[in-house]
């Protein structure tokens, strides 16, 4: 399973909310570069970048510091927030942007994402944020009455290369995931799932393995990885290739002997 660190963008700097709630937003780097580049260090093969300033605009906003990151690291990123037009999604791969994720437009403007998807494939991933299994959008300023399983089921018709679920009420309060949520929509589809929001310990993260099987192919990890309660390099250890539980023991003697 693969360990996606999450960098938060808001006016420049990285940052985490409580919740999705702007107003509760606590700031853990003024550089986010360094950010990028220090779970690089530890071993992340993937970034997930969010403009919560462009998710609340509607536009992309902290271009220069996503810029600035896939420039400054070797792996592929995937960035959402404000995607809501075609031009926006090409501005990101002109950037090297390795996958849009479109959120509202999923809901709003499904013809676009089926259009994005035809010209840019493998590359559109679908971000579905829910509360008590109903997708927000607009920066999680509004809930509709779409179901995320059936959003992602409508989605991965439409040509989408994964979707990404976050669970609101658990996003940024190390409250642990929601497997619940996670296995039913795994259960609805074939496109790989990534676990997003609550994740806490490593347990959380070992919790999650149960549903690889499923598809539930990665989790992205942010304000544990703040706060320290785990590091890029031992959620590695414990999902990644070669994780702990698949590695043999060392008996001091060959059990084939």
């Amino acid at each position: 399973m693969e360990v996606i660190p999450a960098i938060d963008l808001l006016e420049g700097r990285c940052v985490r909310l409580y919740q999705g709630d702007y107003d509760r937003s606590q700031v853990f780097s003024e550089n986010p570069v360094d950010v990028a580049k220090q779970w690089v260090e530890e071993g992340a093969t993937r970034l997930h970048l969010v403009d919560l300033d462009g998710a609340k605009a509607g536009k992309l906003v902290n271009l220069k510091a996503i810029e600035a990151i896939a420039q400054a690291v070797s792996v592929p990123i995937e960035v959402g927030g404000g995607l809501r037009t075609r031009d926006s999604v090409q501005q990101l791969f002109n950037l090297g942007v390795q996958w849009a994720i479109v959120g509202t437009v999923a809901v709003e403007q499904p013809q676009l994402v089926q259009q994005l998807c035809q010209e840019f494939p493998q590359q559109i991933i679908i971000g579905i944020d829910a509360r008590n299994g109903k997708v927000a959008t607009r920066g999680w300023l509004e809930t509709s009455e779409v179901l995320a399983t059936q959003l992602a089921v409508q989605m991965q018709e439409l040509g989408a290369a994964a979707v990404i679920y976050t669970d609101i009420h658990r996003d940024g309060t190390l409250a642990g995931p929601n497997l619940d949520a996670l296995r039913e929509l795994a259960a609805a589809i074939n496109i790989p799932v990534i676990a997003s929001g609550g994740v806490s310990s490593l347990t959380d993260l070992l919790s999650l393995l149960a549903l690889e099987p499923q598809g539930v192919t990665g989790v992205i990890i942010g304000r544990a990885l703040y706060t320290g309660d785990i590091s890029v390099s031992e959620a590695v250890r414990a999902i990644g290739p070669g994780r702990i539980q698949d590695i043999p023991p060392d008996l001091g003697f060959s059990a084939f002997a």
